[in-house]
């Protein structure tokens, strides 16, 4: 994926315009791993979240984003990455807790649990969604006239709130739905684990630093390998403030 830098942009665009519906946008990120025989439940749980919606004010957005520290335990999870694990760490320093784990559900960036409490999930994306965010967001994908491949992808971010706002950074996930591995060792031996969305790929692709705006644009180049399947294909943006880890604003959009 080749990214584009942040560029201020004019203010044109009406608030209303900014949403599909008027659900918050809820991420709801799993930190998984198919070699953890604990992990199946809680993978279960998020498709059954992304699938069924079922808090009325908020749209919940899923992340399952496979760690790789499960690895070396007997069955090499092929979607899993160091990116992850870092992810969860940077997340243990923010909840000030000792240890990571899995399955590891965290709810915009302001709660972790077990993965597999579904009582406690439903209690904090509620409370994700009665909060007010801080930025909308707009994206568009749009085919690239000289390679079909190609996807570029417009975000358009709007600042809510008047005044100064805090350092935060802009990040892009695409994720594949659909999903299916049958694990052959490990602790999962033997099982055909279902997944709800993964991240395919993820990074920061742009930063708001600590000054007013109004709105702001990017573009990124996304060219995906062949085995990934486009017409499963999503884009999640979200901004995550830099200090707190909080995700105050977010979009998702289908890629095929």
């Amino acid at each position: 994926m080749r990214l584009a830098l942040l560029v201020a942009l004019a203010s044109t665009t009406a608030v209303q315009s900014w949403a599909d519906d008027n659900r918050t946008p809820v991420i709801v990120e799993l930190f998984t791993s198919e070699g953890c025989s604990s992990c199946p439940p809680a993978d279960e749980l998020l498709a059954r979240l992304d699938k069924s919606q079922p808090v009325a004010n908020a749209r919940v957005i899923a992340l399952e984003e496979h760690v790789d520290y499960w690895n070396q335990l007997g069955w090499p999870d092929r979607f899993s990455s160091p990116l992850y694990r870092a992810r969860q760490n940077d997340y243990a320093q923010s909840f000030k807790t000792e240890n990571i784990y899995t399955p590891q559900m965290v709810v915009n960036g302001r709660a972790e649990f077990n993965g597999s409490d579904s009582g406690r999930a439903s209690q904090e994306i509620e409370r994700a969604a009665a909060s007010n965010p801080s930025y909308a967001l707009r994206l568009q994908p749009e085919r690239n006239g000289k390679d079909p491949a190609v996807t570029e992808l417009v975000v358009m971010v709007k600042s809510l709130r008047e005044g100064k706002l805090q350092p935060a950074d802009v990040y892009l996930a695409v994720t594949e739905s659909r999903l299916a591995s049958n694990v052959l060792h490990g602790e999962n031996a033997g099982r055909m684990l279902r997944h709800a969305p993964v991240v395919r790929s993820f990074g920061v692709i742009g930063n708001i630093e600590a000054r007013p705006f109004q709105e702001v644009g990017l573009k990124s180049t996304l060219k995906f390998p062949e085995e990934w399947k486009r017409e499963n294909l999503h884009a999640v943006v979200f901004v995550q403030d830099r200090a707190s880890h909080r995700i105050t604003g977010a979009a998702m959009i289908d890629l095929h």
